[in-house]
């Protein structure tokens, strides 16, 4: 009843206008003129993806390598940082794998940069104990103010790290053993200032959602990253599963806590300065996907602000800098590129009046040219960019693909979160550093009484409403034969319910409660 009187209200509104004086005609007019220009700006990041899927085929046979290599006397030391908050279900595996590094004990140190509030610290401290005993350097510091968040901690720990080498690694990451042998051969070359490994997935195959999840890190990882480090353009630290050179780090002028991504904020910084990085994606390093939509989210939420954030206070120096056309280009692609979610917000919004509007004053052949250029710009690019990932890092990548639509779909249906983190940059709005849980979870394993999950917000009823408000464009759209439309609709349709529902059903109303921490500053070593 809903959706018949909602077309009907909408079909009249036009349809009027379009008939009626020439100002009404002007509005409908207007309207088209902002949809076309919203398809334009959106054409212009979809085309980027084809510019980076052929550098990355230019150059997949050339791998960063070392130029030379340390011999076994020469190593450097490491020091291997790990921050932690609220991580009680992983830390003991953390320092299990920490503790297996391949790399001689005496130019070794590891830092647990303990910032929780819940039992996480105790955890922390005994396994810490352990691995002491077995003659590893491992200091637990555990900070009772978290100011700085995941930056402020890292700062904290530079100041008592024994070398001019960091290795980060987050709570749910799992380095194997040969990761620092692998990777320490680039620092031969003294321009180098960060070597970047490759994230793995634990639990790709858990769901839809960690299945597109795993979709979205490989085009990031195994596209994006090797496309720009290769043909000379600025790249960045992913915050963790890499290393630092200290002297970059004091050099760039240190951890900055003002946006939400100190990682991507300090790799720019640095790349300016004229440091060199490095990415090597055979360096995997496996992880935990987030497994609940709400969490997932707010990962993701964090992510696009903090990019903006960096956009503003970086991209002005890169732009002002002696820096190639073609850095300060690509910077320029990569740092606006959450703006396209506003965009997405205010296409979404138009859908319906414009396919009103097309079965009156548009013919088939403007319709079709409209449908083109969104399908060739916007899904087309969508599909190769990620297919071409799945090439690229699997041989079993044609099963991988049929993920395709799911992706799709979330992508999309991602758009009223993400337009909300690009707005609140925009405007300055500030927030805490929250960290995505992790359950240390296994392929299939159960999460869903665990604490830390994720709360409900306005913005899953943002997205229900939007779910209806395509189910009714879906529904013009078969009575006015709008055949062309209907496949982009149905994956709006699908994100939208699937990723409202699922923040819903899968989130609390409120955050659980987390056991106490110490109340006091525990510095062990």
């Amino acid at each position: 009843m809903f959706a018949h009187t909602f077309t009907t209200f909408n079909n009249r509104f036009l349809r009027e206008a379009v008939s009626g004086d020439a100002a009404d005609v002007a509005l409908i007019f207007t309207f088209a003129g902002l949809y076309a220009l919203v398809l334009v700006l959106l054409s212009i990041y979809g085309s980027h993806r084809y510019t980076l899927l052929w550098r990355w085929w230019q150059t997949r046979h050339s791998p960063q390598v070392p130029a030379q290599r340390y011999a076994p006397s020469d190593l450097p030391g490491v020091t291997i940082q790990l921050p932690l908050y609220n991580e009680r279900y992983v830390v003991e595996e953390l320092l299990e794998s920490i503790g297996r590094i391949e790399y001689p004990r005496d130019r070794l140190q590891v830092q647990v940069l303990d910032d929780s509030t819940d039992d996480t610290t105790v955890i922390a401290a005994d396994c810490v104990a352990t691995w002491r005993s077995r003659g590893l350097d491992i200091t637990l510091i555990h900070r009772v103010d978290r100011s700085g968040f995941k930056a402020g901690a890292l700062d904290a720990g530079l100041h008592t790290a024994k070398y001019d080498i960091v290795a980060i690694f987050d709570a749910d990451f799992r380095p194997e053993p040969s990761f620092l042998l692998r990777s320490v051969d680039h620092f031969t070359d003294p321009r180098v200032a960060v070597v970047q490994g490759r994230w793995g997935h634990v639990n790709a195959g858990d769901s839809a959602l960690t299945r597109v999840q795993a979709m979205l890190l490989d085009g990031h990882f195994l596209i994006e990253h090797p496309a720009r480090a290769r043909t000379g353009r600025f790249f960045n630290f992913n915050g963790t599963a890499g290393l630092w050179r200290v002297s970059a780090i004091a050099d760039a002028g240190g951890w900055h806590a003002e946006t939400l991504t100190e990682d991507l904020d300090l790799s720019y910084r640095a790349q300016l300065r004229g440091w060199k990085f490095v990415y090597d994606p055979d360096l995997v390093v496996p992880a935990e996907l987030p497994v609940e939509m709400n969490a997932f989210k707010t990962q993701q939420h964090r992510w696009a602000k903090g990019s903006i954030q960096v956009m503003l206070k970086v991209l002005p120096s890169v732009m002002r800098s002696d820096a190639p056309f073609k850095v300060k280009s690509e910077a320029f692609l990569h740092l606006t590129g959450n703006m396209a979610y506003p965009l997405m917000a205010l296409m979404c919004l138009l859908t319906l009046p414009m396919l009103v509007a097309r079965t009156r004053i548009a013919d088939g052949t403007i319709g079709a040219v409209v449908d083109a250029l969104l399908f060739l710009t916007a899904t087309a690019s969508v599909i190769a960019f990620y297919a071409v990932g799945q090439f690229a890092g699997y041989k079993d990548w044609k099963s991988r693909i049929v993920a395709m639509p799911a992706l799709l779909a979330i992508g999309i249906g991602l758009t009223v979160n993400q337009t909300k983190a690009v707005i609140e940059a925009l405007a300055g709005h500030r927030s805490e550093f929250v960290r995505t849980p992790k359950f240390a979870v296994k392929a299939g394993g159960a999460w869903a009484s665990r604490l830390y999950r994720g709360s409900r917000g306005l913005v899953a009823f943002a997205e229900l409403v939007l779910a209806v408000y395509f189910t009714v464009s879906v529904v013009y759209a078969i009575r006015e034969g709008l055949w062309g439309s209907i496949p982009f609709l149905v994956i709006f349709v699908s994100g939208f319910w699937y990723v409202s529902l699922m923040s819903l059903l899968q989130g609390r109303m409120m955050p659980s409660a987390e056991p106490a921490a110490p109340s006091t500053a525990v510095l062990s070593g």
